[in-house]
């Protein structure tokens, strides 16, 4: 009876441990600057940051080619978030908090707009813009408010 709770412990923890790793990690956009951090550890990948004048570039390299930009206010919060290479990155892990806002302005761009196009979508809290096609996609989504004051739009590329 015994090995029987021992095999059923193991089982659990397995399980569990299994289950945390598959969990999407938290942050990037609207995350603070320890998200950029998590993200790279998610892309298994080359983070280097590039300090501007009103903000920081953290880029994220990963071996399949995915470049992801993640732009930083002085106050430590992702702000935008940029993307280009030969696959979409894990937008869920990209966009973290604001992926049910991504995936509902996705499905009325589909409804409104039939077939293959640059999707361009503003709205109050969140502007997405991207394109592309196979093997070169390329994109960025920011949150207008959010943007220092210092920074044009144009600069999250």
């Amino acid at each position: 009876m015994f090995t029987n709770y021992r095999f059923l412990g193991i089982t659990l923890a397995g399980m569990v441990g299994i289950s945390m790793a598959c969990l999407p990690a938290m942050a990037s956009l609207g995350g603070d600057v320890n998200s950029v951090k998590v993200d790279s550890a998610h892309m298994k990948a080359q983070l280097q940051v590039q300090q501007k004048q009103a903000y920081a570039v953290h880029e994220i390299k990963d071996k399949n080619g995915i470049t992801v930009r993640e732009y930083v206010s002085p106050q430590g919060k992702v702000f935008g978030v940029a993307w280009q290479g030969p696959f979409l990155p894990d937008m869920q892990q990209v966009l973290g908090m604001y992926t049910q806002q991504y995936s509902a302005a996705l499905k009325q761009d589909h409804i409104k707009n039939k077939g293959r196009h640059p999707l361009n979508i503003h709205q109050p809290g969140l502007v997405i813009q991207t394109g592309g096609h196979m093997r070169a996609y390329y994109g960025r989504v920011y949150v207008p408010q959010m943007v220092p004051t210092a920074v044009a739009a144009g600069e999250i590329r």
